[in-house]
């Protein structure tokens, strides 16, 4: 045997990497904001949105993630939000109430839904810290309470520089 081979620590560890962006929805984020629908910018009159929600495409939202808000001082009945939430959730993927910082939460939230803990039972696990999307600590946490009851520990970064986080008492 050669003293020159090199030997994968890394593999032989029995680490599984998680990395949230593998579950996040890549569908395109879109600001729908009721201020253009207000009657001179300050309120919203039920006639006027009704034919406005009758007469839009929503087929235009097909797979988009969608928030939506005002983004102006006015008087907006909860009503208008969940009519708008009624017409678009056929055809979005996903609607949440808020700006497009809440609905990336809320599409890493979702996706953390998706993820079987029981697939990590009794793991050394470790979820990835850096990649191209910014994932919001709000996912970290959220997955971080999902894998605890179930998984051995929990490791935060790359599998070569980590940082620990859990590990579970024998």
């Amino acid at each position: 045997m050669s003293t020159d081979t090199i030997i994968n620590k890394v593999q032989q560890s029995g680490l599984i990497t998680i990395d949230l962006e593998d579950y996040f929805h890549a569908g395109e984020k879109v600001l729908f904001d009721i201020k253009h629908y207000l009657y001179e910018g300050i309120i919203l009159k039920e006639k006027d949105f009704r034919a406005f929600l009758k007469e839009h495409n929503w087929e235009q939202y097909k797979d988009k993630n969608v928030a939506i808000t005002c983004s102006v001082d006015a008087i907006i009945p909860t009503w208008a939000y969940m009519l708008l939430a009624s017409k678009l959730q056929p055809y979005a993927h996903l609607v949440v109430f808020g700006t497009l910082k809440d609905l990336h939460a809320k599409i890493f939230s979702e996706a953390i839904t998706h993820i079987n803990a029981t697939d990590f039972a009794q793991a050394k696990v470790v979820i990835k810290g850096c990649g191209k999307l910014e994932v919001p600590v709000s996912a970290y946490v959220e997955l971080t309470n999902k894998l605890l009851p179930v998984v051995s520990s929990i490791m935060y970064g790359e599998p070569c520089s980590t940082v620990p986080v859990y590990k579970q008492l024998k």
